[in-house]
């Protein structure tokens, strides 16, 4: 695809990639907690769950996609493509008499993420939301003094109308999905999860393969990214890897079944907002495509029953608190595992090795609270 660099780039610059993460304010690794609990009831070996809820602040893993691709779409609208890090190009911005506006449309957490990352390097930022976001995550956004504009239709409208308003006057798009003619920002999107991954190999207990790597998808990137990373690490044999989705929004399942990158259309509604995605990425697609990827659609029921299952000390040795695109990884595994076919398939056993991602906390606090019956305590909240 055009534009496009090997997939090997994505993983042979990931440690230069976190280099880059490391010098945002406010950074610091995320832990990666070991489910000793739940892994023993259901069977497995081990289950590695990487706690995503407390990134910079923000509640969700999408601030390192977020800032890289900011950082250096805000550096080449500077005419300075060559500036990384985030102190020398906020400097460059300070210096600057130019007016920089970064757009793009969200279903929540990456809208979050661009406007924290516009205004930490000093930008202007206007996000699109489509009707379904709710109040929460519209304030959450706005409070880092984006301008948030409302849409008709589902995320995949909102994408569009971005677009159209940021060619139309001149704004930078910091799109985590990609398109045809748009892919070099959402690469930069994927490195910042490949750098995730990296993260999360150096937190890893040594002499530990995983067997298995499960990642919620919406439009692909996170997934195409964490796992490129992880296998390139884990290579002879790779970790057996799988996207989980909604029922409503299983746009990479679909495009699977099809054997070509496929579009689902409507309302996509499900509680996991986050994954609410009705076209894959084209640069995800593309590397998602290559080689076994096993494809798993969830019901709403799946997700909130796993983010009880986190919240409860006697599954987890701690309370977690997961938001509902958050749980969708363990939501997943805890699918397969009560189908005795695909536990056998997908060879889930006593000596399986299992990573997951939590990717959000309680980024919606009262969603949070009526699905698991307990509020988010203040100290953690996002």
């Amino acid at each position: 695809m055009a534009g496009e660099p090997p997939a090997r780039e994505l993983a042979g610059e990931a440690a230069a990639t976190l280099d880059v993460l490391s010098g945002w304010p406010g950074y610091r690794s995320t832990p990666l907690l070991t489910l000793a609990p739940l892994a023993t009831r259901v069977g497995l070996r081990a289950i590695y769950y990487k706690d995503e809820s407390r990134r910079f602040g923000l509640g969700s893993f999408k601030g390192m996609g977020a800032a890289y691709a900011a950082g250096r779409e805000v550096a080449r609208a500077l005419d300075q493509p060559h500036l990384a890090g985030f102190d020398e190009i906020r400097a460059a911005v300070a210096a600057s008499k130019r007016r920089i506006v970064i757009v793009c449309a969200t279903d929540g957490n990456h809208g979050r993420a661009v406007a924290w990352a516009a205004s930490r390097l000093g930008v202007d930022c206007v996000v699109f939301v489509h009707q379904a976001v709710s109040a929460a995550r519209v304030k959450a956004i706005a409070e880092f003094g984006a301008v948030v504009r409302r849409t008709e239709g589902n995320y995949d409208d909102a994408v569009r109308v971005a677009a159209a308003e940021a060619a139309a006057r001149g704004w930078r798009i910091v799109s985590d999905t990609a398109y045809e003619g748009y892919e070099r920002v959402p690469i930069d999107v994927m490195r910042g999860y490949a750098a995730l991954a990296e993260e999360t190999l150096r937190q890893l207990p040594p002499d530990t393969r995983p067997t298995h790597v499960i990642a919620q998808a919406g439009v692909g990137g996170f997934a195409a990214a964490f796992f490129e990373r992880i296998c390139a690490h884990f290579s002879e044999p790779a970790p057996i890897t799988m996207c989980v989705e909604p029922l409503a929004a299983a746009c990479l399942l679909a495009s699977a079944r099809a054997g070509k990158r496929t579009a689902i259309t409507g309302a996509l509604d499900t509680i996991m907002a986050g994954l609410a995605c009705g076209e894959p990425s084209t640069v995800a697609w593309s590397r998602l495509s290559r080689g076994r990827r096993e494809f798993l659609a969830i019901a709403d029921e799946a997700a909130a029953a796993a983010m009880r299952v986190l919240a409860d000390p006697a599954f987890c040795g701690h309370p977690i608190i997961a938001g509902e695109s958050g749980a969708a990884g363990v939501a997943g595994l805890l699918c397969c595992l009560a189908h005795d076919e695909l536990r056998e398939t997908l060879r889930l056993d006593a000596e399986s090795v299992v990573l997951t991602v939590g990717t959000e906390g309680a980024t919606d606090p009262d969603a949070y609270a009526s699905i698991v019956g307990a509020g988010v305590p203040e100290a953690v909240r996002p």
